[in-house]
């Protein structure tokens, strides 16, 4: 484990790594401060520019993308109420009314100096934690990486929240795209309808850059108003190294915080936003003033960031280990992995110990520059990025795709089958079908059919082999739990409703 690792330390230390995970950094406080705009698209539209890179270098612009989106949400969550990404939702809560005191730049201090320690948590775990949890693994047979597949998919069905039938669907679709293309085995077409470009299957970038890049940027064009008008276009900040030594005074913030966001991050289907929410109350459950949050209070700003950061390289530790991403933008760095020939999962790290562990430090070095550049030019300078007329972003990002689509075969199919799935995407949310499962679905789809109809071989097609291991059985067990448990649920809401009203009928 030690010797890959330092061997591996050196390379992210070349001046191309080091440079791609910067540009992914300042790149991804530009998206994430664009409210509408999110790291799983600003990734999706990078992947088709990658073919040509060396994997380290495509993997730590992705990195630094992840971490310096996860800050830039913050900017607009400050200074407009709206929240850049989906996790800096609890960051508007203490973010906005510090900006309305003029301390949006006091706010905005605290939340990059947060996101830094989370993200540093958050590459350590990952450091820590996936190399022993893919030796586990390296027991796995096909059929216990069938279930391993199964459990995946169901996790992010029953775990994601919202309709169960809409995300069991979305998964559905997504396995269905997994079989399109010639079977590897017998060869037969399936689903291709007499085209020859499918007979490779559909391209994962293809699909990831339509389904999740085209509805934000369509979105962008339904907005109305050319600009964003923010609180303040001037913030003032003092020193930063200054403001950074005055805030020592949250050091159990950070620590609780980035244990609950690595925690959260672990799991599949939870996300940042979770982790924002449960530090923030844990951080108001802890103080000593809890009526003071809601109104301007920097450690509800430290909380929330703190824990959505910490998410990012920690929703990588099941994702590179077992193939189940925890949140949709670990799904599309999966594609990220797959596109450059990496197959994640147990011999991810076997086959390519360099890649694997550079892409861990690789987190941790993203985390440090976010510090430091988010320091000395993201406070104000990322800020002036919300006066950008919405309108023109829009054609900039679907052109950007176009292009990048087309490169990848230098094929007008793949523009139009991008286009395509950026139309069901678009009809997907506003239906609110998750796109997680599309996505995983996709990628565990034809890895679960492979492991499949291997294990049937192993067993001479008795279909027993599946369920008489032990390990096949825990899974199998943790598979019927999952799936039970909203019905769980379901039955104890109804049980205490019951119980209320019998008490309340009691009473009268």
């Amino acid at each position: 484990m030690f010797e890959p690792m330092l061997s591996s330390f050196s390379q992210i230390l070349e001046w191309q790594s080091l440079i791609a995970v910067a540009i992914g950094v300042l790149s991804g406080i530009v998206v994430g401060s664009l409210p509408g705009l999110s790291a799983t698209m600003a990734i999706s539209v990078l992947i088709p520019f990658t073919f040509g890179l060396d994997p380290l270098v495509a993997l730590g612009m992705m990195a630094g993308i992840y971490n310096g989106a996860m800050y830039g949400g913050s900017i607009p969550a400050v200074l407009m109420r709206i929240p850049g990404t989906p996790a800096a939702v609890a960051t508007c809560f203490d973010g906005y009314p510090m900006a309305q005191q003029g301390r949006g730049g006091e706010a905005l201090q605290v939340a990059l100096v947060s996101s830094a320690i989370g993200a540093m948590f958050s590459a350590f775990a990952l450091m820590l934690l996936a190399p022993p949890l893919s030796k586990l693994t390296l027991i796995f047979g096909p059929p216990e990486v069938f279930w391993i597949a199964m459990f995946g998919l169901t996790s992010i069905v029953f775990l994601l929240g919202g309709s169960v039938i809409k995300g069991l669907l979305s998964a559905c679709f997504g396995v269905l795209l997994s079989v399109v293309g010639a079977d590897s085995i017998t060869g037969n077409e399936r689903f291709t309808f007499g085209q020859l470009e499918l007979l490779d299957g559909v391209s994962v970038v293809v699909i990831l850059v339509g389904l999740y890049a085209m509805p934000p940027a369509l979105g962008l064009l339904e907005s109305t108003g050319s600009t964003m008008s923010a609180v303040t276009t001037e913030l003032r900040t003092e020193g930063f190294w200054k403001a950074f030594a005055k805030m020592f005074k949250f050091w159990k913030t950070w620590l609780r915080s980035s244990v609950i966001g690595i925690f959260v991050g672990i799991l599949p289907g939870a996300g940042g936003s979770m982790a924002a929410f449960l530090s923030y109350n844990e951080a108001r459950r802890a103080s000593d003033d809890p009526d003071s949050f809601g109104k301007g209070n920097p450690e509800g700003v430290a909380a929330a960031e703190t824990a959505n950061n910490a998410d990012t390289a920690a929703a990588m530790i099941p994702a590179l280990t077992l193939g189940i991403p925890g949140t949709s933008v670990a799904a599309v760095m999966l594609g990220g992995l797959l596109i450059h020939g990496l197959q994640p999962g147990p011999m991810l790290f076997r086959d390519h110990p360099d890649i694997v562990y550079g892409f861990m430090w690789q987190f941790l070095l993203a985390a440090i520059l976010l510090f430091f550049l988010g320091g000395t030019l993201a406070t104000n300078t990322f800020a002036k990025v919300l006066r950008l007329p919405r309108e023109l972003l829009g054609p900039i990002i679907i052109t950007l795709m176009v292009v990048g689509v087309y490169m990848i075969h230098e094929s007008m199919f793949d523009v139009y089958l991008m286009l395509g799935f950026g139309l069901v995407g678009y009809a997907m949310e506003r239906m609110k079908f998750p796109l997680p499962p599309v996505v995983l679905g996709l990628i565990l789809g034809a890895f679960a059919e492979s492991n499949l109809r291997l294990s049937l071989r192993m067993g001479r097609d008795d279909w027993s082999i599946l369920v008489d291991r032990p390990v096949s059985q825990i899974i199998i067990a943790l598979t019927i739990f999952i799936i039970a448990l909203p019905l769980i649920k379901k039955a104890l809401k109804f049980y205490k409703g019951g119980e209320t009203k019998k008490g309340i009928e009691g009473k009268v």
